[in-house]
Parts: structure tokens; sequence; C-alpha cells
């Protein structure tokens, strides 16, 4: 596969996940609007449950519901390399801050091709990178002090041209997509939560201190919310992770290899980086992972393998070698 091959490939995957992600919702709407009909917080008279008042009921409250959905996701398109640099407690270096890192920034950007991306840091001593940005002109790549600290010039270049790949193949684009729109849906499920949650401890009482039927029905219908959520998390989202394909961090390799012309460079910085991966403040922040050069969550997290977007790092390593020999 080319680079150009690849670009037109994230083309296509953008505009199936973009589809994936309305088509969930519908499907999330009509067991919602279903369980308020059968509670009886929604009265439609007799046979209230039938497939067509279901249907009718989507319907009209789906487009409202797209529309707001699309909007957080063209907002969190916008602003989603902010949203995820802030995430991670990144901050912005200038030439003065760090010129040893920013002059290796700038020399693989030139080597590239490509505009020099804006430089972070994350003050974590493990040894980690990623990029994001919606286009090379906005891009940005953030780095570990650890990696800066711990990796030889020749292997952080490695890394960096790594990032400037995936900056050059349009996967950074592909990504804030995906994060911010299963995001979106995570959130929702936590504020759904927190309603039921609200409702069943005081939602209930009326006045006299009666409890009221309708508050704790309320309280079941966004507990409803939150689960339809939840599962979207559980099944929809795997398969739009798996519509990302682990062969851009292949190419990504392949593309530092031929920036830097020095594969067992990124083989050796990787062999380190292996080491010690995890950057804590994204455990709890496991779909950016995917960025990573590797996977940074905690190996002996559950959702270490569940949200694992990277193919096996001794398998890379075997490839850069073998480049290397073939040179």
């Amino acid at each position: 596969m080319t680079v150009y091959d690849h670009i037109d490939f994230n083309r296509r995957r953008t505009v199936l996940i973009l589809a994936l992600f309305p088509a969930a919702l519908f499907l999330m709407v009509s067991c919602v609007c279903a369980l308020a009909i059968e509670l009886g917080i929604l009265e439609l008279g007799r046979d209230a449950a039938s497939l067509s008042n279901v249907l009718r009921l989507t319907m009209a409250v789906f487009p409202w519901l797209t529309g707001a959905a699309f909007l957080w996701i063209f907002f969190s398109y916008l602003q989603g390399d902010n949203i995820i640099l802030g995430a991670a407690g990144a901050r912005e270096i200038t030439s003065s801050d760090n010129p040893k890192v920013y002059a290796l920034v700038e020399n693989v950007a030139i080597m590239a091709g490509l505009p020099t991306p804006k430089v972070y840091m994350i003050d974590d001593e493990s040894l980690n990178a990623f990029a994001t940005g919606r286009t090379p002109e906005t891009a940005s790549i953030a780095l570990t002090i650890g990696i800066v600290s711990k990796l030889k010039p020749n292997e952080l270049e490695s890394v960096i041209a790594h990032e400037m790949g995936h900056i050059g193949n349009r996967d950074t684009k592909l990504m804030i997509i995906v994060v911010t729109g299963i995001a979106m849906f995570t959130f929702m499920a936590e504020l759904a939560f927190r309603i039921a949650l609200n409702s069943g401890r005081g939602g209930y009482v009326r006045s006299g201190g009666r409890r009221s039927k309708g508050g704790g029905q309320t309280g079941l219908f966004f507990l409803a919310v939150a689960l339809a959520c939840w599962i979207f998390g559980v099944f929809v989202a795997p398969l739009i992770r798996m519509a990302l394909s682990r062969n851009r961090e292949f190419l990504a390799d392949a593309t530092s290899a031929r920036i830097t012309r020095n594969p067992d460079a990124l083989a050796d910085a990787l062999a380190a980086i292996a080491e010690d991966p995890r950057v804590e403040v994204l455990d709890s922040r496991p779909l950016m992972g995917a960025l990573c050069v590797a996977n940074p969550l905690s190996k002996s997290s559950l959702m270490a393998s569940f949200y694992a977007t990277h193919p096996p790092i001794e398998e890379r390593i075997d490839r850069l070698r073998k480049m290397a020999r073939d040179l």
C-alpha cells in the first residue's frame, strides 16, 4: 500500500465512520423510545408499544438528536486537537524552551516536506508520543519528558518522524473524528446516569412525603439511556475501531525509515519504549491510546487489550530490522 492509497483508505474509512454514528444513534433512540412508552412516561393510547408507534416517535426525535450529535462532532473536530492535548496535560514549548527538541522537529518536518507542527511536552517519565491535528498545517506533536530524556538523539528523531508519518498520511484527522465521536456517547452515558441517580435520591418524593411513581419512571428512563450509551461503547465502538487499520502503524514506521534512512533507530526506540510506555494520565482515557506511538495503558489494565489498536511492537521491530537489512 502506497502513502496515497493509505490516504484514500482513510477518506473512505472517515465516510464509513460518519455513517456508523447516526446508525448507532438511531438504534439507541428506538430502544429508549420503546422503553419510555412501556414505562408509561409517554402516553400513546392503545397498542402504544407497537412497532409503528416506536418508529414514529423515533423519527420525530431522531433528527434533533442527530443534529445535536453532529454539532458536537463538528465542534470537537474543530477543537479536537486542543481537547486531546488538554486531556493529556500537554504544554506547548517553543525553540527557546527546548532548542534541541524543537530543532529536531523542524529538521524532520523539512525532510518530510511538511509544515513544522507545534511541539508539546507531557510531564510523565514514561516513553511515549503522539500527533494530532486536522491538517498538516494545524498539526501538533506531543512528547513525554521521559522519551525526550531517555532516547538517543537519532532514536528520538525516528519517533518524531513516525509521528510526522501519521500527520502526512492524514491518520490524525481520522483519529480526531473517532476519539471525539465515541467520547460523545461516553459523555451522554455519564450525564444520563447522573440524572437517573439524582432522580433516585430525591426525585421520587412529592409534597407531603409521598413518593412519585412518575419520578421513579423518569429515573428508570435515564438509566436506560445510560445503559444504551454503555452498550454502544461495548458493542458498537469496537466495530468503529475495527475500521482503523493497524497498518497505519506499519506505514508510519516505514515513513519514518524513509525520512531518516535509519530503520534501526526506530527499532531501537520501540524496544526502549516497550519497557515503559504507560502514560498515567491516559489510564482514564483509553480511547486516546490509539494516537500514541505505543499503547500507553497499563499492561495490567483490562482496557489495554480491549482498546488495543496497535500491532504487536515485536512485529513492528522485526519489520524495521528486515527493512534495515534490505537497505
